[in-house]
């Protein structure tokens, strides 16, 4: 029925291309195995899920070839279920794959290893089956706590900067920010939480050995030298409307709590939303003007669906559960554990607009520790008040 050699030499044989294959029998076929049934199955897929949690990996995939009775099944259910997978069934979809991870670095990461991710077991049957990763694994299980950041693509100045200023703020305190590495929302979230030291991982709807979209190939590839990128798509897959909108409930999982920028009123954020309330995750969503159409989804979660109002990374810690004394970056903070308006103010003091100047220098002139004067660079540059170049950085004219 197969060219799929399942035996445990065959699956050592297999992944040997992207790891350290396990000695056990069991445990080489059982992730063999896994790595199958991402081929053959769509993001969510509960059938399988079923299968694989009551009679593991390797042995579901048996009954799968041999044509066994799955009692986990209803008969309609399996019948379906065999129509969507033996299609793919094959041993050359597996191997591509396999040898595309191992020549771009990518880590195969399943429920059976210390780096999963456990709050994604929350999705029961609809959990992904295994993850890939590209760069730092570990990214995985630090991320208790953590906070989405999604919305628009089409983000407005203002969704931008909010999601910028929520991001860095969080992020330099030590809170990982996850988004989905798109334009917009997506993209100034991961910027911001990278320009202040902090961690952030995306999370693709399509194989993590390919950026998407395209233009975002520099950004990917800087989250995955900082952080993580992660599927539970393998490599070569295409991203999909189905596997968007599934990418979706990954998001929601993993994170503690969602936060909702900005989003017009069909967004896919408010799939995340959803996604994020079914899984009793904190929801929140920052308000923006009333005149404005990329913010009536955001005026409707609030509204509608009981999603708490965001103004600034304080509020987001208090959905969280984190005390209002909870630090944030810098250490001279207002009444709101924001960065005192003051130490952005003395940096921007100790900047010269004609001189380049190192960050020592001006953490120096300026009065405050190395570490706050960079976080609060970063800001600053995310803003376009200031400039970065190989001799340090200086200051850009303001309008006017």
């Amino acid at each position: 029925m197969t060219d799929l050699d399942l035996s445990p030499t065959a699956a050592r044989h297999a992944l040997a291309i992207v790891e350290e294959p396990p000695v056990d029998d069991q445990a080489a076929a059982d992730r063999y195995a896994t790595v199958v049934w991402c081929h053959l199955t769509e993001p969510g897929d509960s059938a399988a899920g079923k299968l694989i949690a009551s009679r593991g990996a390797a042995a579901g995939l048996a009954a799968l070839v041999t044509a066994a009775p799955v009692h986990e099944l209803t008969p309609r259910e399996l019948a379906d279920a065999r129509k969507r997978w033996l299609p793919r069934l094959g041993a050359r979809p597996v191997t591509d794959a396999l040898r595309i991870a191992g020549a771009r670095g990518v880590t195969l990461v399943t429920p059976a290893d210390a780096a999963w991710p456990d709050q994604l077991d929350d999705l029961g049957p609809h959990a992904p089956l295994c993850l890939w990763v590209r760069g730092d694994v570990t990214a995985l299980i630090r991320l208790r706590p953590s906070v989405a950041i999604v919305g628009a693509r089409a983000a407005t100045p203002y969704g931008d900067h909010v999601a910028m200023e929520l991001a860095a703020d969080l992020a330099g305190g030590g809170i990982p920010i996850v988004s989905g590495g798109a334009y917009g929302i997506d993209g100034a979230a991961h910027r911001a939480a990278m320009a202040v030291g902090g961690l952030t991982i995306a999370l693709l709807a399509g194989g993590v050995d390919r950026a998407y979209p395209a233009g975002h190939t520099r950004l990917i590839d800087d989250v995955a030298a900082n952080g993580a990128v992660v599927s539970e798509v393998p490599c070569a897959s295409a991203p999909t409307k189905w596997r968007f909108l599934q990418r979706n409930r990954l998001i929601a999982a993993i994170a503690d709590a969602t936060v909702v920028v900005e989003a017009g009123w069909r967004s896919g954020s408010l799939n995340t939303a959803g996604h994020a309330a079914a899984l009793s995750r904190q929801l929140g969503a920052v308000p923006g003007p009333v005149t404005s159409a990329a913010s009536a989804g955001s005026h409707r979660l609030l509204r509608e669906f009981g999603a708490e109002c965001i103004t600034d990374a304080q509020d987001v810690r208090e959905l969280l559960g984190m005390a209002r004394t909870s630090a944030a970056v810098g250490s001279s903070q207002d009444g709101r554990g924001r960065p005192a308006t003051d130490d952005a103010t003395r940096v921007r003091d100790a900047l010269s607009g004609r001189v380049w100047r190192h960050a020592a220098d001006i953490a120096r002139r300026a009065g405050l520790a190395l570490e706050d004067a960079e976080a609060l660079l970063g800001l600053l540059h995310l803003e376009g008040a200031v400039q970065r170049g190989t001799d340090g950085w200086r200051a850009v004219p303001r309008a006017g």
